[in-house]
C-alpha cells in the first residue's frame, strides 16, 4: 500500500489499485500496464458519468473512492449531459477514449471494469442506473 501519512488517503489509494488490479488480472496484464487498467477505468466512467444525469451522476460518485471519483468527475461539463447513446454508441464512445485494442473488444473490457466497480456501488443505485439508460445499454451492467 502506498503510504501518504493521511489515513484516507491511503485506503483510496489501496481501493484504487484493487480496482485497476482486478482489471489487469482479468486480461493477465502485468503490473507495469498499469496505463492500460487506468484508461480502460477511466474511459468507461466517463461514457457512463456523459450517460447518467445529474442527478444520477451524483449519486453515483458518492458511492465511488476518493481517487475513482476524482477520475470520474475529470473533465465533466454538467451542462453538456445527459448525452442520449445506446449500446452501441456507448461502446464505440468507450473505443474512441481507450487507446489500445484488446481481446474480446470493448463490451467484455466494459464489463470488466465495471464489474471491478461493483463492490463499491450498492445494488440499488446500479438499479437506478439502469432504469434511466436504454435497455440495451443497461444489460452491460452489473
Amino acid at each position: 500500500m502506498a503510504e501518504t501519512g493521511f489515513a484516507s488517503f491511503n485506503t483510496t489509494v489501496d481501493k484504487t489499485n484493487r480496482i485497476l488490479r482486478q482489471i489487469e488480472e482479468a486480461y493477465g496484464w502485468p503490473k507495469e500496464l498499469r496505463n492500460m487498467s487506468y484508461a480502460a477505468l477511466r474511459a468507461v466512467l466517463h461514457q457512463l458519468r456523459d450517460r447518467l444525469t445529474v442527478e444520477e451522476i451524483a449519486q453515483l460518485g458518492a458511492q465511488l473512492p476518493m481517487l475513482v471519483r476524482g477520475i470520474y468527475y475529470e473533465g465533466w461539463d454538467p451542462s453538456r449531459v445527459p448525452v442520449k447513446m445506446d449500446r452501441d454508441e456507448f461502446l464505440a464512445r468507450v473505443r474512441h477514449e481507450f487507446p489500445y485494442t484488446v481481446e474480446g473488444g470493448t463490451e467484455p473490457l466494459v464489463r470488466t471494469v465495471l464489474r471491478a466497480l461493483s463492490p463499491h456501488v450498492s445494488e440499488g443505485e446500479w438499479e437506478d442506473i439502469k432504469s434511466t439508460v436504454p435497455r440495451d445499454l443497461a444489460a452491460l451492467l452489473p
